[in-house]
């Protein structure tokens, strides 16, 4: 059967209820997403986003953290919240019946929080425990590094976690000035997904957040592609950490010929990216290949991890491999990532969570909510010829290469130098 667009209501304030009726499902899943990400903020503000995200759930007008935490569990629900460039998302999910007394909570979590000194205190350390792993992970170094080296200084190179000087002096009056002027009407979105009856669960949804100031997010401009390679040495490292991207067309292009060329390339073991440096060439052992979509931007990226000995071989072999997909398209592997992406697909319509996701970031984009059959639709009608010239315009583009870990002695400036024109051709 078909299944249908998400539903979409305006309140009074200039916010929108996202419905997506699921009968088939035995929970409800309420979540608010608003457009505040590490896109949106300065440089001195960077991390701020994911800070506020930690502590709404530190107390608001009339609970503490505690009391908080067991208003939820009491209910059953489970209970997250989640920062990424361009969004944030808070989410609950339990039992149809207290979907009401979810969108409550959820209301009170952006609209009210109160931020409290000795939270913002002990949650300070907390967070600072996570930038430190963060830190320490050399495949989210490399990712860093790979930002930066796509778009410089621009906001959308900046990592969600902050810098460690921002996180170690944000105050209360930092947040709740943040809160004021980003958890807008026009910049947040309320979805639900699960057996429910939009229509009755309107009024509740209208008195919780129908009263927003109003505001919507600002328009940012476009980052410029930068490209080149970047290299940093991390100590205790073992390994060669590679990413490798293209620019793509940002959300609002609505252009879904990236997320079929990476599936092409690198979904599966089957895949060319895996076969080849995997499974014939023994060249990594992890690797992996996507479209990253964001307001305002995008990335076509490859990652990869090996031995500094293999690093020059697995560069050289994944460049062969980028010219051959520009160059034709094997039959194969097209009907192989049709049918993937197909099942991936399918997958998330019995995700509530992930529909909503990806209908209110459309809805912030292009101002509507397709029908997940139209989204895939468009993504299987693309042919060979669609996908060649996909990755003639990324290599033509030029490529941002991030190589991190433990680096040989060749990976030089001039060597480097030397691996990028060979992405380019």
């Amino acid at each position: 059967m078909p299944t249908p667009a998400p539903l979409l209501h305006p309140l009074t304030s200039g916010a929108r209820l996202l419905a997506i009726p699921m009968p088939q499902l035995a929970t409800v899943t309420v979540a608010v997403f608003v457009q505040s990400g590490s896109r949106h903020e300065s440089a001195r503000e960077s991390g701020i986003s994911h800070a506020v995200e930690h502590m709404v759930f530190k107390g608001t007008r009339t609970r503490d953290a505690r009391r908080i935490n067991l208003d939820a569990e009491r209910l059953g629900a489970e209970v997250n919240a989640h920062t990424d460039k361009d969004h944030t998302a808070f989410h609950m999910r339990g039992l149809p019946q207290h979907a009401g007394a979810f969108v409550r909570m959820l209301a009170e979590l952006v609209r009210t929080p109160t931020f409290p000194a000795d939270e913002l205190e002990r949650e300070r350390e907390v967070l600072l425990h996570e930038f430190t792993e963060d830190e320490d992970d050399p495949l989210s170094s490399t990712f860093k590094l790979f930002d930066k080296g796509c778009w410089g200084t621009h906001p959308l190179a900046q990592p969600v976690i902050g810098s460690r000087r921002n996180l170690e002096r944000f105050t209360r009056e930092d947040l709740a000035a943040w809160v004021q002027q980003h958890f807008t009407a026009e910049r947040m979105l309320v979805g639900v997904a699960g057996p429910i009856e939009p229509d009755a669960l309107l009024p509740e949804v209208e008195a919780a957040f129908g009263e927003l100031p109003r505001g919507g997010a600002p328009e940012l401009p476009a980052p410029p592609w930068l490209g080149g390679v970047h290299s940093r040495r991390l100590e205790g490292s073992s390994q060669s950490h590679l990413v490798l991207g293209f620019p793509i067309p940002e959300r609002r292009a609505d252009d879904p010929t990236a997320t079929m060329a990476a599936a092409l390339l690198g979904e599966g073991m089957s895949s060319p990216l895996l076969q080849r440096l995997r499974e014939q060439r023994g060249l990594a052992y992890y690797t992996a290949c996507s479209a990253d979509v964001l307001d305002g931007g995008g990335q076509f990226v490859v990652e990869l991890s090996t031995s500094p000995e293999q690093l020059e071989a697995a560069l050289q072999e994944l460049s062969r491999l980028l010219q051959e997909q520009a160059g034709a398209t094997d039959p194969i592997d097209l009907e192989r990532a049709r049918n993937q992406l197909a099942v991936r697909h399918l997958r998330a319509l019995e995700r509530p969570l992930r529909r909503l996701e990806d209908a209110a970031l459309e809805v912030f984009a292009l101002g509507r909510a397709q029908s997940p059959d139209e989204r895939l639709a468009r993504l299987t009608a693309l042919d060979a010829a669609a996908l060649r010239a996909q990755f003639t315009r990324m290599i033509d583009a030029g490529a941002t290469l991030a190589l991190a870990g433990k680096l040989p002695r060749a990976a030089t400036p001039h060597a480097r130098a030397a691996a990028a024109a060979l992405l380019r051709g």
